[in-house]
């Protein structure tokens, strides 16, 4: 998504947030390279329920090629025709592309001053997209900090009603292994931020 650049200051767990975010939005918008696969290779998660996931993507990271995570994107995402998965909030929620979900998606994208990057050629209901958006308004990168309330409200509308259901089909996959850590991990992100919001106030 197209960002405008901003100085805030903010909360280290709303930093460590959106880093989550982002990090799902870049492995799961094109395979996985050399580079990003060290640097995966390189976290050091800690000892928490996330912490001992990354750390087992971690590993899983150290020995994958790029050339095995093309081929897993490419089976889960891509495929002859269409792969394994279809990660779009439509799809999930409707059972078809384009549909109402996209629409609300884009009215709220534009509320909010999020727009489609130029080189960005999907629909904006792809869980990548989502989850560099949500990454992307903890921290203002679209000109503001999102409020709490607001994260809330677009994660609610947007993200929980078929992203906790995409990540447990990514993770239960039986054709790719470093992805299916992804999923695990993306499962229980989204489990958690589920959690929080809910104890938040209406």
């Amino acid at each position: 998504m197209a960002a405008v650049a901003r100085e805030f200051i903010i909360d280290p767990e709303d930093q460590a947030r959106s880093e989550l975010y982002d990090f799902l939005g870049l492995v799961l918008a094109r395979p996985a390279d050399a580079e990003l696969l060290q640097q995966v290779a390189g976290l050091n998660g800690g000892d928490t329920p996330i912490g001992n996931i990354l750390g087992t993507l971690a590993r899983i990271a150290a020995v994958t090629t790029p050339q095995t995570a093309e081929r897993e994107f490419s089976g889960l995402f891509i495929g002859l025709g269409r792969g394994e998965l279809l990660p779009y909030a439509s799809y999930y929620l409707t059972g078809f592309l384009n549909e109402k979900p996209l629409a609300k998606l884009r009215q709220d994208m534009a509320a909010r001053g999020i727009e489609r990057a130029e080189d960005k050629y999907e629909p904006e209901d792809n869980i990548a997209s989502l989850m560099e958006m949500m990454g992307g308004m903890i921290v203002g990168r679209y000109g503001r900090v999102t409020s709490v309330a607001e994260q809330k409200s677009f994660f609610k509308t947007h993200i929980e009603p078929w992203a906790i259901h995409f990540f447990t089909d990514l993770e239960a996959t039986k054709t790719s292994v470093f992805y299916g850590a992804v999923g695990s991990l993306g499962r229980q992100f989204m489990e958690i931020e589920a959690q929080g919001f809910d104890m938040l106030p209406n």
